[in-house]
């Protein structure tokens, strides 16, 4: 059963640390890690070459490692996700956040979909988690909820609104709309565009189990203001980025 958070709970238990820029340097890395660790996020997501890194960074700590996968465009072959998640797990990944390939959500060839997402969590079974990456900001609404439904029934652990480098990020409604697509048992994570503590805290509020975000230490620090109606709005989807 995935986790709900409730006010007055600590949010940094919620956030994936996240840093998926390509001019990410080994010393970017490292400082993710320590500052998942002096705040206590749940875990860092990162591009699998820095799994070897964080899992040294990051041994003892209880932080988890969150990689990527088929990531941000979903459109490789199904055998080259495979390899990529397998890896990353062998490496010490925990969680495995992989892009479904959008043109064939767009297209409603769902099979294709529940193939693609079912052959991952297949190769890591029992040794990660998988959330599933919809990009919601190319999909419509009945495209999003049917999305959520094969995901889960492909035995999916998670359903994630966006990889930060498409159109648009993390809203309220699709927080929703995904939180009623599928069972309690599957967590919803919202990501991009999630940049301050009252942003976070209306995602969380929407049905939200998991954030993605680079502005995590932002968000831990400002999280009391956010819960009592303080602060920022946060950013729209127009600002979203992953990172």
């Amino acid at each position: 059963m995935v986790e709900i958070w409730e006010p007055g709970k600590p949010i940094a238990r919620f956030i994936d640390h996240t840093l998926l820029k390509p001019a990410a340097t080994e010393r970017d890395i490292i400082r993710l890690c320590e500052e998942a660790v002096q705040h206590g996020f749940y875990s860092v997501c990162v591009n699998g070459s820095w799994v070897p890194l964080c899992r040294e960074q990051l041994a003892g700590s209880g932080v988890h490692i969150s990689v990527v996968c088929g990531f941000p465009l979903g459109a490789m072959a199904t055998k080259a996700k495979v390899f990529e998640a397998v890896n990353a797990v062998e490496d010490g990944a925990k969680e495995i956040d992989m892009v479904l390939p959008v043109g064939a959500v767009m297209e409603e060839r769902f099979g294709t979909v529940a193939h693609d997402i079912s052959a991952i969590v297949r190769a890591v079974e029992g040794k990660a988690i998988v959330k599933v990456i919809l990009e919601t900001g190319l999909l419509d609404d009945e495209h999003k909820s049917e999305a959520c439904r094969v995901a889960e029934a492909a035995g999916a652990h998670y359903v994630k609104t966006s990889t930060g480098f498409g159109p648009g990020g993390a809203t309220e409604a699709d927080i929703r709309l995904m939180r009623a697509s599928v069972s309690a048992g599957i967590g919803v994570k919202a990501s991009g565009g999630i940049r301050d503590a009252a942003t976070a805290i209306q995602m969380l509020r929407a049905g939200a189990n998991r954030l993605g975000t680079s502005s995590g230490v932002i968000i831990v620090n400002s999280a009391i203001g956010a819960e009592s109606g303080e602060g920022s709005t946060g950013a729209g989807p127009e600002e979203s980025s992953a990172y």
